[in-house]
């Protein structure tokens, strides 16, 4: 029974249709509708109050009747297209009178009246309010038709084309004073979020494992819709500024959407095709709505600034990240557009999207106003402590993008997203060079210029080595002088050997800032360090810059030869005088500073010399002794500083390994390094990368392979300490050494030079089980990684291998950044402060006891050795070396104990 009523229902909804159609009521309905409106385009405006009523209602009807008819064809499909196609033309017709009526009014006059608050003529008033209600209801209703036509996959096209250019077009009459009857900020949203939409669906399937490369007319097809959506956004928004400001976070939410979903897409080769489409396609126009309020005359600069804080605030930075997705796996694409423009600063999905946005900002900055630029750089510091982020930092040296072209100019080909990044800042850099922005940029430059993070002090050192290249002469040498003023401001003994020290870190920098510039800049730093100041700031300052590799080969001829002649004659002098006298204990010079300015000079391939070998073996053999018998442990520092040095001269003056002596040198160093007091000195190690320099010089020579030749077997212990290393950098460097020694050495049993506990004979999986085939794999691995250069792509592994170094490199920059503060900061000594015993630290009670028994120890000690320094059995030696350790031991308690009744 059921079944029959179903089917009775069925024939009579057909038979319904069928009369319809077959009637033509419809259809000539709609058409005089069509008709109506176009007569009314040919007569002014009613003046009669009744008579707008009527049109108005009329007006109000159709467009309720057109809509129904839509949503039936898009219910009944079998109504056909011939009420879709009059539907259409009866909106058209509408547009058009809406256009006819609102070109017969004055707005000039009346938005002036306005302005100036005089009261209107009542029949002009009524006028403007029957037009104002007109555009209202049809823009009203072409969004709602408009949304109506783009669900279910948006087959009406013709309609969606219709209905937004329609409220794109009525929307631009009134000079503007139609957006006080309607909310335009809804529309734009509307807009944006059937955009979003879209690209949502898209993510949504291209999420899902695929099993071929998504075709670029494919994607083509996705995307065009969503311009089309964006363009019109872009329109209303440049018509009225001031109302989209109230949404921008939802607006400027899916710029960063569609720049973070283009990044995705690039990191799939099977989407490739997608994401060059998305460039070309999505990220200029979504990009326009961003700068639709920057270049907006009526946003105010506040407003301006309001925008970019928002967009890269200092939030930002932080590992909260709610959504738990990672943009490194493009399964999470789909989350994108699951963000709100209230939990924005919290997806660190969007992040790399964000930083993106940033980036095209300064690349297109040429067409942005001056007060934005103002705004961006002011965030320059944001931008930089992105990239501390793993996620960001593995992108920056993994990605290619196609780069996104102005619009005057043609696509680009795909540029490596670091190189990106350097050349927008530059053409920021330029664009902003004559403007208040600059003061900004000197700003962030300067403080950034010993950033902790390796990635940004790279970026921050090439900007100033841009400046350098290209500002004016006159600046370029002011800068050089401030930065060599703070050389010497920061100098002190000893601190030209430490390359963490801030002289070494203004040496490296300045090294790097002559070798970019113009060959004066060398001069005019060579000049300011040495020619101007002889006292031993200079010296030491010279000494750092030495050790950074100054290019004293770009000196111009005359300073060249005298800064190479003062260098070999200074390392005479001081071999001459080796021995005399014990090393200075404080000091204000550095100890051996010519030798560590000839080792540097050679390592950089700065100078030549061919007659030092024989005064530089011996040299080697002396200090060897030196710092094998030295008990003092700051005179050994120095020692070893110097022993390491030496090494590093032997190793690049290949002529010395000809040297008779050579075979003594070996010796010494077996029996220093392998059974001598180096076994026992904790800093040996910082010995060793020159050692292997040196080691790796002995494949030059001709060697005996026999088994009791000393010197052979020397070379073979020496090369198993070596390969013994587990340090990552010692590894490298060892088995650098020993490939070259292999390649060159004249010997035909190299396996003994290889200890059966060489670092790389372990296995990964374990490190307990030792292989000599695995040494020999590994060391091949090695030698071929060293020649080849390899195209780094943005395949998963890549990305995430340099994400978990970007991590380390975060935990490491997020360590030195909450010391340094430490470091650099101290609380004001406060003097007859009642309140200071309440500022006191105070030690644990053991630790206070343990340093009370410490300091009492000393005493008794001191007691007993005045009694053993009157007996004259005992040996000289030993009570000489107990003595030194007591002193250094008296002052480390005394040190202690002043410590612990401070605090």
């Amino acid at each position: 029974m059921k079944k029959n009523s179903n089917s009775n229902s069925g024939r009579d909804v057909q038979s319904l249709i069928e009369a319809i159609k077959s009637s033509g009521l419809l259809l000539d309905l709609l058409g005089y509708s069509t008709s109506i409106f176009a007569a009314l385009t040919r007569y002014p405006t009613a003046v009669d109050k009744g008579l707008m009523s009527i049109i108005e209602n009329f007006i109000l009807e159709e467009l309720n009747l057109t809509k129904d008819c839509i949503l039936a064809v898009k219910a009944i499909s079998s109504l056909g297209s011939d009420i879709q196609k009059i539907a259409l033309e009866v909106l058209d017709a509408l547009i058009r009178l809406c256009k006819v009526y609102s070109h017969g009014i004055n707005w000039d006059a009346y938005l002036k009246m306005i302005e100036e608050r005089k009261v209107l003529d009542n029949e002009e008033a009524e006028c403007v309010d029957h037009v104002s209600k007109i555009v209202k209801f049809t823009v009203e209703k072409l969004c709602e038709l408009g949304i109506l036509a783009a669900n279910d996959g948006g087959n009406l096209v013709s309609l969606i084309n219709l209905s937004w250019k329609g409220v794109v077009n009525l929307l631009q009459l009134g000079k503007g004073s139609l957006a006080v009857k309607l909310n335009v900020g809804d529309i734009i949203l509307t807009l944006i979020s059937l955009a979003n939409g879209s690209l949502r669906c898209a993510a949504e399937t291209w999420s899902s494992p695929l099993k071929e490369a998504v075709s670029a007319m494919e994607a083509r097809r996705v995307f065009l819709p969503v311009k089309f959506y964006l363009i019109n956004a872009v329109r209303i928004i440049s018509q009225y500024p001031s109302e989209a400001f109230c949404v921008f976070k939802d607006i400027i939410l899916s710029v960063i959407m569609i720049s973070t979903f283009r990044i995705f897409l690039i990191k799939d080769e099977l989407l490739k095709f997608a994401g060059d489409a998305i460039s070309e396609i999505l990220e200029p126009t979504s990009f326009h709505m961003l700068n639709s309020f920057l270049n907006s005359t009526q946003v105010k600069s506040e407003q301006k600034f309001q925008i970019l804080e928002w967009l890269f605030g200092d939030e930002t930075y932080s590992d909260n990240v709610p959504l738990g997705c990672k943009i490194n796996e493009a399964s999470s694409m789909s989350a994108i557009f699951s963000v709100s423009s209230g939990t924005m600063h919290g997806a660190k999905i969007l992040f790399i999207g964000r930083v993106a946005v940033f980036v095209n900002l300064l690349k297109n900055s040429p067409d942005i106003e001056d007060d934005a630029r103002l705004g961006m750089a002011r965030k320059l510091g944001w931008l930089l402590c992105t990239f501390t982020d793993k996620d960001v930092y593995s992108s920056i040296l993994v990605l290619e993008l196609p780069t996104m072209s102005r619009p005057s100019q043609k696509q680009e080909s795909d540029e490596p997203l670091y190189h990106f990044i350097i050349n927008a800042l530059k053409t920021f850099m330029i664009v902003t060079s004559s403007s208040q922005a600059w003061g900004e940029i000197e700003s962030f430059l300067l403080e950034n210029l010993f950033h902790p993070h390796f990635l940004c002090q790279e970026i921050v050192t090439e900007l100033w080595c841009f400046i350098s290249r290209h500002a004016d002469k006159v600046v370029v040498d002011d800068m050089i002088e401030k930065f060599c003023s703070l050389m010497k401001y920061t100098e002190a003994p000893d601190v030209a050997l430490n390359p963490h020290s801030l002289v070494r870190k203004m040496a490296r920098f300045l090294c790097v800032l002559v070798t970019c510039g113009p060959n004066s800049m060398v001069d005019k730093v060579y000049n300011t360090v040495v020619g101007y100041n002889t006292s031993h700031h200079s010296s030491i300052t010279y000494l750092a810059l030495l050790m950074e590799g100054f290019p004293l080969n770009a000196l111009s001829e005359k300073l060249r030869s005298e800064a190479k002649q003062q260098i070999v004659t200074q390392y005479f002098n001081f071999l001459e005088s080796f021995g005399g006298k014990l090393p200075i204990e404080g000091g204000s010079a550095v100890y051996g500073a010519p030798v560590f300015a000839l080792s540097a000079a050679l390592q950089f391939r700065l100078i030549s010399i061919s007659d030092a070998e024989m005064k530089t073996i011996k040299f080697l053999v002396a200090i060897i002794h030196k710092y094998r018998d030295c008990s003092d442990i700051k005179i050994r520092d120095k020692y070893r500083r110097l022993l390491s040095e030496t090494l590093g001269i032997i190793s690049n003056m290949k002529h010395s390994y000809t040297a008779n002596e050579l075979e003594e040198v070996i010796l010494s160093l077996q029996n220093l390094f392998i059974s001598g007091p180096a076994l026992s000195d904790g800093k040996s190690f910082q010995c060793k990368p020159n050692l292997s320099s040196f080691m790796a010089g002995l494949g030059n020579i001709e060697l005996d392979d026999r088994e009791d030749n000393a010197v052979s077997s020397a070379v073979w212990e020496l090369y198993h300490m070596l390969l013994r290393e587990q340090h990552w950098a010692l590894v490298h460097l060892a088995i650098t050494a020993f490939g070259y020694f292999a390649a060159h050495s004249n010997c035909n049993h190299l396996w003994r030079y290889v200890p059966p506990d060489a670092a790389l004979s372990f296995d990964l999986a374990t490190g307990k089980e030792a292989d000599e085939d695995r040494f020999m794999s590994e060391l091949k691995a090695f030698l071929e990684k060293e020649t080849a250069c390899p195209k780094i792509r943005p395949c998963p592994n890549t990305v995430n291998m340099f994400a978990i170094d970007g991590q380390m490199l975060k935990e490491t920059f997020k360590k030195i950044k909450d010391v340094d503060p430490k470091l650099m900061v101290s609380d004001p000594m406060e003097i007859d402060n009642e309140k200071q015993p309440n500022r006191k630290r105070k030690f644990p009670d053991r630790v206070t006891k343990g340093v009370e028994l410490l300091r009492d120890g000393v005493k008794v000690m001191g007691a007993a050795l005045s009694e053993w320094q009157h007996n004259q059995f005992d040996s000289t030696d030993i009570r000489d070396k107990f003595l030194t350790h007591f002193f250094q031991l008296e002052d480390v308690v005394t040190h202690l104990a002043s410590l612990a009744d401070s605090g």
